[in-house]
């Protein structure tokens, strides 16, 4: 071989050496290090997800999430009010549209973040409930070497064999609801499972009620009703004033009943600052359910519950009797016209439509169209405006207002039953030339100008409540998690984790040497109590020995058990 051959043969591996060794960037290495890859950050991003802190982060921004849907009218509620909002602030509708804020709770930003919460939740539980049952399986671990170094520790010197030493400490852990055994010289217990089984259960409820919410606003209905005293309501969809629902249910599964309104029956403060105040407040029905009417009565925060629907009294208000007649004497429409309150005291409006089988004394067919104004307690002539003074029904006014014409009834758009459309209709004149307007006590009769015909406040008044007729699939879901959220948050702050060991072993001077220590998984001032307590019951079994040598120590017969690795470490307990 040439001298030249065996240098760059020495040279190779030295070479490979220094290439070792060296901090500089190879040739074949990319400068940013290895890439995690799809399956790398697909890892990662459910680590971050399913950690506690992320769901921390996410449920606290479900909380901020739910602000505006607090805040803002939303349109799955009342829409009326929506529409107020959207009129009032026309500058910040095309936002607010925009972010979805006038139905925040099925919004895709929302859906996000409840989705995300979710999930996460799941991804936390999962593993720690497995940790868990590996820990209610496994065995207390064996007792340290040292244990006078562990936070509470107590020792004495006694008489009695370590065997029943050992023996009596067994017993008596276990008779204090430790899981105790004994491992090589020493028993070791563990107490306070529940803390970590209430931490586990907090977050179970937590997607319980995340369940229940989802399910609720799938399969929910919800509707209202005005019903007058002496009509019905069957609960069917065609009788419902305004009916919503999720986007799961199906009309089929609405509840089969119905009910009759008896009697309303409204009292009120008559004297002092609380004039006024309502004092009963309830509505006495009859229903059924396919089978004999039953009574009840239904009050404010009692709803009438049949089958899984609730029936709620939300409101009431008066629907005077009214009696109109054409001009040729035919009586063309007679009933309670229900009016809606505008005040406290119940100052109500409304309309009164004719809309069919009118003819004034010539034979000509029209609609006729009156304005009512309604007042439950009126104060008098001369001694005040048109507001009643007081809710009940002291001294009943109303005032009307007359037009004749066309109600665009059957112009094919929508109408407020409560509201008169007078784009197509006159008001009637006097004979001064005058609008007609009239205040009315019951019993007396408005005469229509030109022989058109009259209408009569009949001396009835008759009270109306409005319903709302709900049903909610998910709320006894939703209160059994929340009480199982309270039940499970109470044991994980209030019940302490911690571990007792109990060493007993002979001395030099053949004493047997009884050293007590115990670890809390958080800090206690209870644990050194525990411990005492423990300490002086054990010494009933093994008292103190009256003339042993403190300065005899222990030889251990056999190396002492290391503690276990805790399947959980302190800080995941915790979370």
């Amino acid at each position: 071989m040439s001298k030249t051959d065996t240098t760059e043969n020495t040279a190779a591996p030295e070479e490979a050496a220094r290439a070792q060794l060296s901090t500089a960037p190879r040739e074949d290495t990319a400068v940013g290090g290895p890439t995690l890859g799809v399956v790398g950050w697909v890892r990662w991003f459910w680590r971050q997800l399913t950690s506690m802190r992320v769901a921390l982060i996410l449920l606290f921004m479900l909380s901020l999430g739910a602000v505006p849907g607090s805040l803002i009218p939303q349109t799955s509620a009342d829409e009326l009010k929506v529409q107020a909002f959207k009129d009032a602030h026309e500058t910040l509708t095309p936002l607010y549209e925009k972010l979805q804020f006038f139905d925040v709770y099925s919004s895709v930003w929302f859906s996000a973040i409840y989705i995300l919460l979710f999930v996460s939740l799941i991804g936390c539980i999962v593993p720690r409930s497995w940790q868990f049952v590996g820990q209610l399986r496994s065995r207390p671990p064996g007792a340290p070497k040292r244990l006078d170094r562990l936070p509470a520790y107590t020792t004495w010197r006694t008489e009695a064999e370590p065997e029943q030493v050992r023996e009596a400490a067994l017993t008596l852990l276990k008779g204090r609801r430790f899981r105790a055994h004994t491992a090589g010289n020493a028993v070791a217990a563990e107490k306070g499972y529940l803390r970590e089984a209430g931490n586990l259960a907090f977050h179970v409820a937590l997607i319980v009620m995340l369940v229940a919410f989802a399910w609720g606003q799938l399969f929910k209905s919800e509707g209202g009703k005005l019903v007058v005293e002496g009509d019905g309501f069957s609960n069917t969809l065609t009788q419902y004033d305004d009916f919503k629902s999720g986007s799961q249910f199906g009309v089929d599964e609405l509840e089969p009943f119905s009910f009759t309104l008896d009697s309303f029956n409204g009292t009120y403060e008559k004297n002092g600052p609380q004039r006024g105040t309502p004092r009963t407040f309830e509505a006495a029905v009859t229903y059924s359910r396919g089978g004999a009417d039953e009574k009840a009565v239904i009050r404010v925060n009692e709803p009438l519950k049949v089958g899984d629907s609730k029936v709620y009294l939300i409101a009431h208000g008066y629907a005077p009797v009214v009696t109109v007649k054409d001009g040729r004497g035919k009586t063309v429409f007679h009933g309670a016209v229900p009016l809606l309150p505008i005040d406290n005291n119940i100052t109500s409006t409304g309309a009164i439509k004719v809309m069919d089988g009118y003819r004034d004394k010539n034979g000509k067919k029209e609609q006729l169209g009156f304005q009512a104004f309604f007042v439950p307690t009126f104060a008098g002539a001369g001694k005040g405006t048109m507001f009643s003074q007081f809710p009940g029904l002291d001294f009943p006014v109303m005032a009307l207002t007359g037009f004749h014409g066309d109600l665009r009834v059957n112009s094919g758009l929508p109408q407020n039953v409560y509201q008169l459309d007078k784009s197509k209709m006159t008001q009637f004149m006097d004979a001064s030339g005058n609008k007609l307007a009239q205040r009315m006590l019951p019993g007396e009769t408005m005469t229509l100008p030109g022989g058109a015909g009259s209408i009569t406040f009949e001396k009835d008044v008759k009270e109306w409540a409005s319903f709302q007729i709900s049903q909610q699939p998910g709320n006894g879901l939703a209160l059994t998690g929340a009480i199982a959220a309270i039940a499970g948050l109470t044991g994980s702050l209030f019940i302490q984790r911690r571990r007792v060991w109990v060493r007993a072993v002979r001395g030099t001077d053949g004493v047997t040497v009884v050293e007590m220590a115990g670890l809390g998984r958080s800090e206690s001032a209870k644990l050194p109590e525990e411990l005492g307590d423990l300490a002086v019951a054990l010494t009933a079994q093994a008292p103190p020995a009256p003339h042993a040598d403190p300065e005899a120590v222990p030889e251990p017969a056999e190396e002492p058990a290391e503690p276990a690795e805790d399947p959980a470490p302190s800080g995941e307990a915790d979370k």
